[in-house]
């Protein structure tokens, strides 16, 4: 479609959980047909963590909009990034990581990703 789209609210879809993650799209192949990219809003309850994972076939671009806490990273997820609101994350293809919220309230992100279908691998 050559057509500029909007989706509303009530047309976003959850998809995938990891672990107390959650992402609900926004913009994917499924609702508008995206053929290379992908746009999300993830949310971790405080005091919770998406599990470690790897998406082996893209790159995903991270904002964080409220909240606290860190990425561990790392070939063991021997390392720590500590992030707040306004914060941006870059995450390689294959690069392990873990979500984690330490803070106090739930944490919000904008995830966008190169591809519109992603393969995600917990490890």
């Amino acid at each position: 479609m050559n057509e500029v789209q909007i989706i509303k609210h009530e047309q976003r879809e959850i998809e995938i959980s990891s672990g107390s993650m959650t992402r609900i799209a926004g913009v994917s192949k499924s609702i508008v047909g995206a053929e290379g990219i992908h746009l999300a809003i993830a949310t971790i309850p405080s005091g919770c963590s998406a599990t470690p994972h790897i998406h082996t076939n893209c790159e995903s671009a991270i904002y964080i909009i409220s909240g606290s806490g860190k990425f561990l990273v790392g070939s063991n997820l021997e390392k720590e990034l500590f992030f707040e609101a306004g914060d941006f994350f870059h995450v390689p293809s294959m690069a392990p990581h873990q979500p984690i919220n330490t803070g106090n309230v739930e944490v919000t992100m904008i995830v966008a990703r190169n591809t519109p279908v992603e393969i995600v691998e917990e490890i």
